[in-house]
């Protein structure tokens, strides 16, 4: 058995699919399989491209039909066996040192049940690129010199408030997340939803600023897709009153209050409105201005 599963949960562009599997094949750290999980997707050039290198540390998968985001992670989760798994995005980049940071900073923090380390966000040509939520993010997230662990509500109510993790580059403990799993009912906020669960449940996240790992923002996406029609934004509002609730009821006061504000996701709808009114797209813009507001 491997030290990491990396999983990689595939739609999109096969060419974007080779950069990420390249990354993975140059790690520095070489404990590990790569599982591409391939979610039907129409061109089947990526499918031919991983078969034809004949890798043993390359496992490719096809599912029969397109089972979705959630379902193809959570297809994707039930395949780890690795003490240790990352779910890496079809678009993303390890840096060569990736793993082996990762796997240092699960050594150096035992209570850590996911790291996150240091992120540079890129845009759809590589480029070096900070979006206004990467601005955010990086406003948010937890400063310091050195890594670091996070538990309890400071974790929880430190993510309620800007989500400033990166989900494609978290590296989490099998045992201790298995059991949680991501939750059916949400499509864009279920890296968070897990993350909390594992908040909730006292176990840690290790942070650190070294930056191993780009994280690809761009139009295409499927999330931004979602936050431009105004999907995410219904299913942000429908978390984020439920995690108020549970925060509320674990008596949690300082993450039942971020979860009730969530700002930071009302801001960002904020900034897709301008969009939308130069697109056209006035039927989202009163749902987009409700969830602003609300």
């Amino acid at each position: 058995m491997p030290a990491v599963d990396v999983l990689l949960p595939y739609w999109g562009d096969p060419e974007l699919l080779k950069t990420a599997a390249e990354s993975v094949l140059a790690q520095t750290f070489t404990d590990y399989k790569l599982t591409v999980i391939d979610d039907a997707y129409p061109d089947p050039e990526a499918g031919r491209w991983l078969t034809a290198m004949d890798d043993p540390r390359i496992e490719y998968l096809r599912n029969a039909e397109n089972l979705g985001v959630n379902a193809n992670f959570t297809k994707a989760l039930g395949l780890a066996t690795a003490p240790v798994f990352v779910m890496m995005g079809s678009d993303d980049v390890m840096l060569s040192n990736y793993l082996e940071t990762v796997m240092a900073l699960m050594d150096a923090f035992p209570a850590a049940a996911v790291v996150q380390p240091g992120v540079i966000p890129i845009d759809s040509d590589g480029i070096p690129s900070r979006s206004l939520p990467d601005r955010i993010k990086r406003l948010a997230a937890p400063k310091a010199r050195e890594a670091r662990l996070l538990q309890g509500e400071m974790l929880a109510a430190s993510l309620l408030r800007a989500g400033w993790h990166y989900f494609p580059s978290l590296a989490w403990r099998r045992d201790v997340v298995i059991p949680f799993g991501f939750r059916p009912e949400y499509d864009v906020v279920q890296d968070l939803a897990l993350l909390l669960d594992v908040a909730a449940s006292g176990a840690g996240m290790a942070v650190s600023e070294e930056p191993v790992f780009h994280y690809r923002r761009h139009a295409g996406s499927d999330s931004s897709q979602r936050a431009h029609d105004g999907r995410r934004f219904n299913e942000e509002r429908r978390f984020f009153a439920a995690e108020a609730d549970r925060f509320a009821a674990l008596e949690w006061p300082r993450a039942a209050r971020a979860a009730r504000l969530h700002w930071t996701s009302r801001l960002h709808a904020l900034s897709v409105i301008p969009g939308a009114i130069s697109s056209g797209s006035f039927r989202t813009v009163l749902p987009l201005a409700r969830h602003v507001v609300h």
